[in-house]
């Protein structure tokens, strides 16, 4: 039997495992050491100096970058570990716009947490004299240089997810900043917009674009009808802004508050995911048919999209054509509202889409998702903006009355739900392709094998009528690319390849409300989306009675001119990147 390992935090013997390094297995036995720059779900770094403890014979070390080992006796709140703290957190304050009042992050910043902490009031160091300019020329990340504490958590994400260099350190010393490429702006840069960098941010030097007053005034303008859609992981992650568990479902008092801000009708987007599929689906089957611009790419993800635009427009013909869920009922809307409700026109109509991620407020901006100069989705608010309208109205979350979403686009099925988790588009794919392309029923429904929210390469082979078929799932864009040399190289295998930008999908977007401990959040998210599922009473995308009434009265058939027209999207070689790509 193999001895237990333990270790001594502040004279309390403590057992380890397979942890890290020391800041993991203080977390895990209770003792809050504090940290700018750690996040679990990338490299550790050290930068910050936060997180020092006192080791006996060690001196102060680094617990974020120090592996535990037997016998260790560790105490995390010395005199001495107290005043390097406090020295750190002066110096970040003395460079630092602390106009917390009217910052993004006021209330939700780890630097403002930290100072209150440790009863910072009097700063000994000269404040920086220097402003560096605001970066807010795309339409999904604002940049305030001014706010920057070095932590790097933004450049290790951008590297580690997504493979890219868009941030990094430039200079030395005292003039040292974080920026990208040859100080540009962010648009003018190879940005996807996955909002991952501002994710991680401890501080309001990386933010979400608001939205939230834009929607307001058309709320309050009397000549509009404005109308909502919420995407599957909003339901599983809103609930947390308002100390609901992580993964519990609030879609009915999602429904509710926002009927009570103002909106004329709330829709679902489960309800275009499961469009998304009729669409997907058939045209994944006509590829096989073919042989034709194997494997299919899906493409939901707009940061996964752009990322093609950039990086590989030699390859965008094995993106599917397919729209994104929320850029299909957008226009469903506009087209199909004003011919059922005679109040609802093309101008006066407003359609906002509440999503977990700060790229869809890129995609909305796309002049292919337009028709006669007027956008498809007008706004996007994130999950995060939305619990701020939430709490601007004075609505009492947790109290609020559950109700459904409205008709005719109400009903969804488990696979549009199962969307917001990586593997669930993939998921919700092979369930109606296989029954389409067999006349035959699953098995089982359940493709568990395409799930996980930490295995961020997965792949999963099924019998197609005799014909063995693989489906590859990744998240994160590093991941992606080395799907892409498999494909350059002829080494792949697989005949579909999901994407998702975000380590674990949608539910770990870059507009989700965040936690230290993002890993195990992302994973209740995840485990909240695959319940509602199971407890949903249709379970596949083509058994939706709503669908087949759309097709039957607009659409004519998955696949017809008329779902080409308004369902399907063209892509452009934007090799060079610019934010006027999205105009």
């Amino acid at each position: 039997m193999e001895d237990k390992k333990t270790l001594f935090i502040n004279g309390k013997e403590v057992e380890f495992t397979n942890e890290i390094n020391l800041l993991e297995v203080m977390r895990k036995n209770g003792f809050n050491v504090p940290t700018f720059c750690y996040r679990p779900d990338l490299k550790p770094f050290g930068a910050c100096r936060m997180c020092v403890v006192e080791i006996e014979g060690r001196g102060i070390q680094t617990s974020c970058t120090m592996p535990p080992e037997p016998g260790l006796k560790i105490q995390t709140n010395t005199e001495r570990t107290r005043r390097i703290r406090k020295t750190v957190l002066e110096l970040l304050l003395a460079n630092h716009d602390r106009e917390c009042t009217s910052c993004e992050k006021s209330g939700n910043c780890e630097l403002q947490k930290y100072a209150e902490e440790y009863g910072i009031r009097n700063i000994r160091y000269a404040k920086k004299k220097e402003y560096a300019e605001i970066d807010d020329f795309n339409p999904s990340i604002v940049r305030d240089p001014n706010k920057c504490i070095l932590c790097g958590a933004c450049v290790r994400a951008c590297e580690e997810f997504q493979g890219h260099a868009v941030l990094g350190f430039a200079n030395r010393g005292s003039k040292t900043v974080v920026q990208p490429m040859a100080g540009k702006n962010l648009c003018e840069v190879d940005c996807v917009y996955c909002g991952q960098c501002q994710a991680v941010c401890p501080t309001g030097a990386l933010t979400i674009k608001s939205s939230v007053e834009h929607v307001w005034n058309v709320i309050t303008n009397k000549e509009k009808k404005v109308v909502a859609q919420i995407a599957p992981a909003v339901r599983v992650a809103l609930g947390e802004m308002f100390n609901l568990e992580p993964g519990e479902n609030s879609i009915g008092k999602i429904n509710t508050a926002l009927r009570e801000i103002g909106f004329d009708m709330v829709f679902d987007t489960n309800f275009s995911a499961d469009l998304t599929i009729m669409e997907e689906g058939t045209e994944f089957i006509e590829r096989l048919k073919t042989g034709k611009d194997l494997p299919l790419f899906t493409s939901c993800c707009p940061a996964w999209v752009r990322y093609m635009e950039n990086a590989h427009p030699d390859m965008l013909n094995h993106l599917s054509t397919c729209k994104s869920p929320q850029s299909m009922l957008s226009p469903v809307l506009k087209e199909v509202l004003p011919k059922k409700m005679p109040e609802y026109t093309r101008e006066n109509l407003v359609v906002v889409s509440i999503m977990p991620c700060t790229a869809k407020k890129a995609e909305a901006t796309r002049f292919e998702f337009s028709k006669d100069g007027i956008l498809d989705t007008d706004l996007v608010l994130t999950t995060k903006e939305l619990g701020r309208m939430i709490r601007e109205a004075g609505i009492d979350f947790s109290k609020l009355e559950p109700s459904k979403g409205d008709s005719p686009f109400g009903e969804y099925t488990g696979a549009g739900t199962i969307f917001g988790a990586s593997g669930g588009v993939a998921e919700a794919a092979v369930r109606t392709a296989y029954e389409i392309a067999t006349g035959k029923a699953l098995d089982s429904v359940d493709i568990k094998e395409l799930r996980g929210v930490h295995n961020r390469c997965r792949d999963v082979e099924f019998d197609i009528n005799g014909s063995k078929i693989i489906v590859r799932v990744v998240s994160t864009l590093k991941e992606a690319e080395k799907s892409i040399q498999e494909i350059k190289s002829g080494s792949a295998k697989f005949q579909m390849l999901e994407v998702m930008a975000c380590p674990g999908g949608c539910v770990n977007g870059g507009g989700q409300p965040r936690s230290c401990d993002s890993s195990f959040i992302k994973e209740k998210r995840a485990e909240g989306l695959y319940k509602d599922d199971k407890e949903l009473p249709l379970r596949k995308s083509h058994e939706n009675p709503e669908i087949q009434k759309l097709y039957s009265e607009f659409l004519e058939k998955p696949g017809s001119h008329k779902a080409h027209e308004l369902l399907h999207t063209t892509y452009t070689n934007r090799l060079k990147g610019s934010y006027k790509d999205f105009q």
